[in-house]
């Protein structure tokens, strides 16, 4: 399984040459790519700071992921106790989120940012 970060989902859904060709190939081939709803999360709040934006809500961009077959993986309990736990990754909560649904799906994660393809135990990609 194919879980994309939230740069990767953003770069892959507006076609930005910033994601690799290979991180590319990986998420539109094989098994429908997923992603975490924390992902979601960090859009709107980038959204709502400027440091993001976009032709649509938040709302219309959730549901535009969805329409292009995006699964996604919601944020449980276990994932929770998961991020708290993981040692040796830097404090951003939503990183350690995404890093633990990716660790509890035997996901690799897609992502451009090399402090979590650094993460030993992760499985990850990037050109």
């Amino acid at each position: 399984m194919i879980l994309a970060d939230t740069n990767a989902l953003i770069w892959f859904l507006s076609g930005d040459a910033t994601l690799g060709l290979t991180a590319r190939r990986l998420i539109e081939n094989g098994d429908p790519p997923a992603f975490s709803s924390i992902s979601i999360w960090e859009v709107a709040l980038s959204v709502s700071r400027g440091r993001l934006r976009l032709d649509s809500t938040p709302t219309e961009y959730y549901a535009g992921v969805l329409e292009t077959g995006f699964r996604e993986m919601p944020f449980t309990a276990d994932i929770g106790i998961t991020a708290v736990a993981i040692e040796g990754l830097h404090r951003d909560p939503a990183d350690r989120i995404i890093v633990a649904t990716a660790l509890g799906l035997n996901a690799t994660l897609v992502t451009a940012d090399a402090r979590l393809r650094g993460y030993a135990p992760l499985r990850s990609v990037w050109d």
